[in-house]
């Protein structure tokens, strides 16, 4: 194995700390007779722990020998790779050293484990290449990512040679993209110097526009703006505002899962992490998918500064602000930062001469969103039809319009008045009494 690693040309850029490379330094190890039994077989199921957990993380299943090495292709950024991400398969000399690596992936698809196996006396590898996984909720591990490597594992399965491994992987991603961004939809910034600036967030809400009932001007506003941003046309910044739980952040989410497979992608922003959208920016601009910036809950309070970022960005500055990026926010306020009675006087107390420049700065924000959704918190009736319609995808909840009316009335007394959250919180409780 060690031997096949070595000669990757285009790929070489695989970690050098992958369960790959750690188990090609065994099996070169095991190839010169340069071990302990017992030590050697602690460094393989070192590295068999390490796959199984990948595994679980991911939803591997059958062949995960296979999943993993297709999850190297998928995940690997190159030039080649980001190129191919862009424009499928492509003429150029390059593709010479890439069908030579292909060559070797055929190869270590096809490795034959049973040598090391009978010499050691474990099964192990036999175990992994047939893997029966424990039926998991897919909450519990990254279903994007999973059924895109599985699929690609078993193409490559039934290929017969690099020629058409080339092929499947070049079209793979073009379809897909590749490496984090193309196989997540969301993602969130980590402060950890020992992880990436931007992670993947591994488990996400299913909702769909369906699942928010009523609001339909505002759903179509958003799916009209969306779906020109996902097609190439200009679209604007969004800023959703107005009560509590009326919809506003389920409205973005929903949006995701329904333009994902179109090249959307969304990262989340928390607004003390506003100072960081340049860099941000800087990491993504270049990609072949549309970013949503999702910052969710947005409001500033007199003394915060952060808004600045923000503006800045949404104005633009001396660089232009790419085509491939958007900010929708939600908000509980209508103007994003909260006035003070001192701000609206014109008698300064010393620092401040010019109250009403400051006023005019802090209300200007939420222009720069272009387009701006109210949602409000809904009448009775409307409340009560959200009640009833969600109460509708639980059969075990058997009380008729008029009980569940009944429930809801009671309901908000106690739990902020009628809004769609207050619905669903009452539907939880009802199907806790079944």
């Amino acid at each position: 194995m060690n031997c096949l690693t070595s000669k990757l040309i285009v790929y070489r850029n695989i970690d050098k700390e992958s369960i790959l490379f750690k188990l090609s330094e065994i099996f070169k190890d095991f190839k010169t007779n340069d071990y302990e039994d017992e030590e050697i077989i602690n460094r393989i199921y070192t590295q068999i722990n390490r796959l199984l957990s990948l595994a679980t993380s991911y939803g591997f299943d059958k062949n995960l020998w296979h999943n993993y090495l297709a999850f190297i292709l998928a995940t690997v950024e190159n030039p080649f790779t980001l190129v191919s991400e862009k424009v499928g398969v492509n003429e150029g000399s390059v593709n010479e050293f890439t069908k030579n690596d292909y060559l070797i992936i055929k190869q270590l698809f096809d490795y034959d484990f049973s040598e090391i196996e009978e010499k050691l006396g474990i099964n192990c590898f036999s175990i992994i290449t047939n893997y029966h996984a424990i039926i998991k909720k897919e909450q519990l591990f990254n279903k994007d990512v999973s059924i895109k490597v599985q699929e690609l594992s078993n193409l490559i399965e039934e290929a017969s040679n690099e020629m058409e491994i080339y092929d499947i992987v070049t079209d793979f991603y073009k379809r897909y993209g590749v490496g984090k961004f193309g196989l997540n939809r969301a993602f969130r910034l980590s402060h950890d110097e020992n992880s990436d600036f931007i992670i993947p967030i591994t488990s996400l809400d299913d909702v769909t526009l369906d699942n928010l009932v009523g609001y339909e001007m505002q759903k179509k506003k958003l799916i009209r703006n969306t779906e020109a941003f996902v097609n190439g046309k200009k679209a604007n910044n969004v800023l959703l505002y107005g009560d509590a739980g009326t919809g506003k952040s389920t409205s973005i989410k929903a949006i995701l899962n329904q333009y994902y497979d179109k090249g959307l992608r969304m990262i989340e922003l928390y607004k003390h992490e506003a100072k960081y959208l340049s860099k941000v920016i800087s990491q993504i601009k270049n990609r072949n998918y549309r970013f949503i910036i999702y910052m969710d809950d947005l409001s500033f309070e007199e003394s915060e500064s952060e808004y600045k970022y923000l503006k800045a960005l949404i104005e633009g500055g001396l660089e232009t602000n790419p085509d491939n990026v958007l900010i929708y926010a939600t908000s509980n306020r209508r103007h994003l930062i909260k006035e003070t009675w001192n701000e609206r006087t014109n008698t300064s107390s010393g620092e401040e001469m010019y109250r009403s420049d400051t006023i005019r700065e802090k209300l200007s924000l939420v222009d720069r969103f272009g387009m701006s959704i109210g949602y409000y918190k809904p009448t009775m009736k409307e409340y009560f039809n959200i009640v009833i319609t969600l109460a509708k995808d639980y059969p075990e909840i058997k009380l008729s319009e008029k009980e569940l009316e009944q429930e809801a009335n009671k309901w908000i007394m106690t739990h902020g008045g009628p809004s769609g959250r207050t619905a669903q919180q009452l539907i939880y409780y009802l199907l806790g009494d079944n």
